[in-house]
C-alpha cells in the first residue's frame, strides 16, 4: 500500500528528473542555446533559447524521426504557453541553417498577429546569429516570402485567414500553426488549407510537416486528424503534453507532507462542486505523473472556471480531455486503467463461414482472443450486436462476444466484428459468429432495425423481416418481453433501458467485474460523457458503438441469464435444426 512517505520520495524524483531534463542534449538543443536569442513573454531583452521540459520532448520525437532517415511528420496537441509553436520554427530554421542548403520552408499561422511575431523572430534571429552572416531578403511585392540568401532558401510566412499566398509554392518543411482554431467559411475549410500546404512535400528524409494546436472542441478538422494519428492510420507522430508538464503550472507547498497525506486519504472520494475536483481526480494527477506542487497549483486554478470542461480545456491532463467543453466523464478513469491491464492484441484475425467455422484471414474483420471451448456448456457465451450503418462515415456495427467463464470467473471478451455492413448481412455475420461459439445467446440492439412504421425499408428491406429471419433461423436468440406480455426479438435501447445499462457499465468498471480486450473499447470508455442535458453520449466526432455492447452484454449477463455451468463434452457439433430453442436456453422469457 502506498504511504505517504513513498509519496515524499516519488515527489522529489519528480521534481529532480523535471529539473535535469532527464535527456541528454541534443545537437539542436546545443545550436539553440549557443546561437539563437528570442524574446522573453512579459518583456525584456532578448535572451538565449533554452529548452525547457515540453520542449525537451518535442524535440526528442522528431529527432527521433529525422535520425533514422524517416519524412518528420508531427501532429502535436498542446497545453497553452509552453512555447511549442516556437520550438517547431526554429527546428525548421536550424534544418534550413545547418543541415541542407535548398530547404524551402513555409508557416501558416492562425491570424495575422501571429505570422508578424513569426516574421519578426526570425529577423531577429538572423540580425543576431553569430557562426555565419544570414541575409533575409524580401522576394516578391507581398512581404510574405524571404530568401535567406547564404542557404539558397525560402521561408514563407502566411495566414489561414488569407491563405492564397502559400499555394503552389515548393515546399520542403511546413508548419500549420493553431489548426483547431482555423475557421470553416464558404469556399474555405481546414482541410483545403492544409492540402494545399502540404500537397508538394514528397515523403523522403528531410522533409517536415507539423500540425499544431490547441485543441478547441471535439469533432473538428483537427481533432479527427490527432485521432487518426493516435490510432496509427495516417503518416502522422501523435504527441500530446499535459499541463503538468509545464513548469509555470506549480505553487510550492509550505507543507508538502500534510499536503500529500490528506492526497492519499481522499484518493477514492468522487465528490466534487461546480468551482473544485473530486480527491479520486486530484489522486489520478499524482498517477500519471504530476507533481504535488502541480497538483496544488491545478487544486486552485479550478476555482476560476464553473466547470471542469472549461479546465480541462484550458489546461487538459490528458489528450482525450482536450477535446473536451462540455459535460462531465461518465467512467471513473482511475476505474478505466484498472481495465486497461487485461488489453492485449488478439490471437488472431480473420471470418466465418455459414456453419460458424472460424477462418483465419490477415484481412479479416473478426478478431480473436480467444477461440471457444468445445465443452458443453449452459449460458456461456453472449454474443451482442450494435448495428450501424453501412457508409465509411456512418457509425460502426460491433459484434461483441463475451465468455462467461473468462479466465478467473468473470466475464471475459473473447471476439470482436468491427465494420460497415449491409443489415441483412449483418445479421447473417451476427449467427456466424454466434455459431461459432457454440449458438452463443444472440443479443441484437434493435433500434435502427425496428420502427414506427412497421412498413418502412432499412437498406432496401424490411426491418422486421431480417429479426424474424433471425428468429426462426437461429436456435439462441435473445427476445424480450413487450408491454402485452408477447416475447420480441431483439434489446431496445431507450430512455428508460439506457441509462439501466449503462449504470451497470459503471458497476462492472468500478468493481473490475469484466475483462476488457479490446483497446478500441478503452478509448470509448475514456470519450463517453454526461451532456448537460442528463442524456449520456460519445464526445463529439467520436464513437460509443462498442461500449454499448459492453453495457448490453453486462447487464443481461448479470440480470437476466443464469449462472454459466459446464455439461457433457461436445462430441460433435452440427448447425441446430430451424427453429430449435435449446430448453435450458434464457433466451426468451
Amino acid at each position: 500500500m502506498t504511504t505517504t512517505a513513498e509519496i515524499l520520495a516519488e515527489n522529489r524524483r519528480r521534481l529532480l528528473a523535471a529539473a535535469s531534463g532527464q535527456q541528454p542534449e541534443t545537437e539542436f538543443e546545443a545550436w539553440a542555446k549557443e546561437y539563437v536569442k528570442i524574446k522573453p513573454k512579459g518583456g525584456g531583452s532578448a535572451v538565449p533559447f533554452l529548452l525547457n521540459r515540453p520542449q525537451r520532448r518535442l524535440v526528442a520525437t522528431l529527432e527521433k524521426m529525422r535520425t533514422a532517415q524517416r519524412p518528420i511528420r508531427l501532429i502535436l496537441l498542446k497545453a497553452r504557453q509552453w512555447g511549442g509553436s516556437t520550438c517547431i520554427q526554429l527546428y525548421m530554421a536550424w534544418l534550413q541553417i545547418k543541415h541542407s542548403t535548398g530547404l524551402n520552408s513555409l508557416i501558416i499561422a492562425h491570424q495575422i498577429s501571429g505570422s508578424e511575431e513569426i516574421r519578426d523572430m526570425f529577423e531577429r534571429m538572423a540580425a543576431n546569429y553569430e557562426p555565419e552572416k544570414l541575409t533575409l531578403k524580401r522576394v516578391g511585392r507581398s512581404g510574405a516570402t524571404y530568401r535567406i540568401v547564404e542557404r539558397d532558401c525560402k521561408l514563407t510566412i502566411g495566414t489561414a485567414e488569407r491563405p492564397d499566398s502559400s499555394r503552389g509554392g515548393d515546399y520542403n518543411l511546413v508548419h500549420l500553426s493553431e489548426v483547431g482554431l482555423w475557421k470553416r467559411t464558404k469556399g474555405k475549410s481546414p482541410e483545403d488549407i492544409v492540402r494545399s500546404a502540404t500537397s508538394g512535400v514528397l515523403l523522403r528524409p528531410m522533409t517536415m510537416i507539423a500540425l499544431e494546436s490547441t485543441a478547441n472542441g471535439a469533432g473538428t478538422y483537427f481533432h479527427r486528424e490527432y485521432l487518426a494519428a493516435k490510432e496509427g492510420e495516417s503518416q502522422f507522430e501523435a504527441l500530446f503534453i499535459p499541463w503538468f508538464e509545464i513548469e509555470a503550472y506549480s505553487l510550492p507547498l509550505d507543507d508538502p507532507e500534510t499536503f500529500a497525506a490528506e492526497l492519499l486519504e481522499h484518493r477514492h472520494d468522487t465528490t466534487s462542486g461546480p468551482r473544485s475536483v473530486s480527491g479520486e481526480y486530484l489522486w489520478s494527477l499524482w498517477r500519471r505523473g504530476a507533481t504535488l506542487e502541480a497538483i496544488n497549483w491545478y487544486r486552485l486554478e479550478r476555482r476560476k472556471y464553473a466547470d471542469h470542461g472549461g479546465m480541462a480545456s484550458e489546461y487538459p491532463s490528458d489528450d482525450i480531455e482536450a477535446f473536451v467543453h462540455s459535460g462531465e466523464r461518465v467512467f471513473s478513469p482511475e476505474a478505466i486503467e484498472r481495465l486497461r491491464a487485461g488489453v492485449r492484441a488478439p490471437a488472431d484475425v480473420g471470418d466465418t463461414d455459414a456453419d460458424g467455422r472460424f477462418i483465419s484471414d490477415s484481412c479479416g474483420e473478426l478478431e480473436v482472443w480467444k477461440m471457444p471451448d468445445r465443452r458443453k456448456a449452459a449460458e456461456r457465451y453472449l454474443a451482442v450486436v450494435d448495428v450501424g450503418g453501412r457508409s465509411s462515415k456512418a457509425d460502426w456495427s460491433v459484434i461483441a462476444v463475451f465468455d462467461r467463464l473468462g479466465d478467473d470467473g468473470r466475464p471475459e471478451i473473447v471476439a470482436q466484428w468491427r465494420g460497415h455492413i449491409d443489415h441483412d448481412l449483418l445479421a447473417r455475420k451476427a449467427a456466424e459468429i454466434g455459431r461459432m461459439y457454440c449458438d452463443a445467446l444472440l443479443v441484437i440492439e434493435s433500434n435502427t432495425l425496428e420502427t414506427h412504421d412497421r412498413e418502412r425499408s432499412v437498406d432496401g428491406l424490411q426491418a422486421p423481416f431480417l429479426l424474424r429471419e433471425l428468429e426462426e433461423s437461429y436456435p439462441n436468440l435473445y427476445c424480450r418481453v413487450t408491454t402485452g406480455g408477447a416475447p420480441r426479438p431483439g434489446f431496445h435501447t431507450n430512455t428508460a433501458t439506457k441509462p439501466m445499462v449503462i449504470g451497470t457499465l459503471v458497476k462492472a468498471l468500478r468493481e473490475g467485474l469484466y475483462i476488457e480486450r479490446d483497446r478500441k473499447a478503452i478509448e470509448e470508455l475514456i470519450q463517453y460523457e454526461r451532456k448537460p442535458n442528463g442524456s449520456y453520449g460519445a464526445y463529439t466526432g467520436c464513437h460509443d458503438d462498442i461500449l454499448m455492447t459492453r453495457a448490453i452484454g453486462l447487464h443481461i449477463s448479470e440480470f437476466e441469464m443464469e449462472p454459466p455451468r459446464l455439461l457433457e463434452p461436445l462430441q460433435h457439433r452440427g448447425t441446430a435444426p430451424r427453429g430449435h430453442r435449446p430448453q435450458d436456453s434464457f433466451g426468451v422469457f
